[in-house]
């Protein structure tokens, strides 16, 4: 008899506990955000915070930079954060997406390294400086040369890259292009090298403290973005998920947890262009 009495309490308490976790399930939000890579601790920061506010984000993963924006644009994702600004416009035109910016996010700087000088002003004349030989991050790149004072562009520069496209190079600089995944490899055999993020860091590079010049948050059109249905710009639980992210303890997260490989970039839309 006693066994029984036990038996009919265990079920009734966890009958009682089930009935709790279904109610709070049913009481939070579920969001879905696509991103590239494997990489999340930013938005595994976010999504903690995000839970207190009754928000259940479900990070779901893709391999390439091609079917977050389609699997948005389908609606199996409420949102997803994993582009520039400058390759979500360029992308959403070409597959004739319905998308919308709601949020900046962060920038990953690309960097000028050498293992030969310690500034800019010191690259002498007839230098030799590689940069990756894909047309956009070569673009990237050679408005990056411009920005250190190397080179000049046109002014209808479209940002995709070929030599042809250098206005004046008033240090005869010798532009040697190579697959992106070599730009560190080459470092001994030329003045400086330009390095994409990612690439740098799998190096064993800072971008920020070890190159000799770098972008910073003015460089608009590398801006990282949070993006969304057009018809879901005004989404309430999506702004909260927005100033969660933009929130100064995330950028806090962001600058130790990187250790400034990636730069908090919490700028308004308007800043950006689409």
């Amino acid at each position: 008899m006693k066994k029984w009495i036990i038996l009919s309490l265990i079920l009734l308490i966890g009958g009682f506990a089930a009935g709790c976790s279904s109610s709070a399930s049913k009481d939070e939000t579920k969001v879905k955000i696509g991103v590239s890579g494997s990489d999340n601790r930013i938005w595994d920061f976010v999504a903690k915070k995000a839970k207190k506010e009754g928000i259940d984000i479900e990070i779901v993963r893709f391999s390439d930079y091609v079917q977050p924006n389609l699997a948005l644009e389908e609606g199996e994702l409420d949102a997803n954060a994993f582009q520039t600004i400058s390759y979500f416009n360029e992308f959403k035109k070409e597959h004739d997406l319905d998308l919308t910016p709601i949020g900046t996010t962060v920038i990953a700087p690309l960097g000028l390294y050498s293992e030969k000088y310690k500034s800019v002003d010191d690259i002498p004349d007839g230098a030799k400086i590689a940069v990756p030989n894909e047309a956009t991050n070569m673009g990237r790149a050679f408005l990056l040369l411009q920005e250190a004072g190397l080179i000049e562009l046109p002014e209808d520069f479209d940002g995709n890259g070929s030599l042809d496209k250098i206005k004046k190079n008033p240090k005869n600089i010798e532009i040697v292009p190579v697959v992106a995944g070599q730009t560190p490899r080459v470092l001994p055999d030329v003045a400086a090298s330009i390095i994409n993020n990612g690439i740098a860091v799998d190096a064993g590079f800072n971008p920020v403290k070890d190159s000799i010049f770098h972008e910073d948050d003015t460089a608009t059109p590398y801006i990282n973005i949070i993006a969304a249905r057009t018809e879901d710009k005004d989404n309430k639980t999506l702004k909260k998920i927005v100033e969660l992210y933009q929130e100064e303890d995330t950028a806090d997260f962001i600058e130790k947890e990187y250790n400034g490989s990636t730069i908090p970039t919490f700028v308004p839309l308007s800043k950006i262009g689409e």
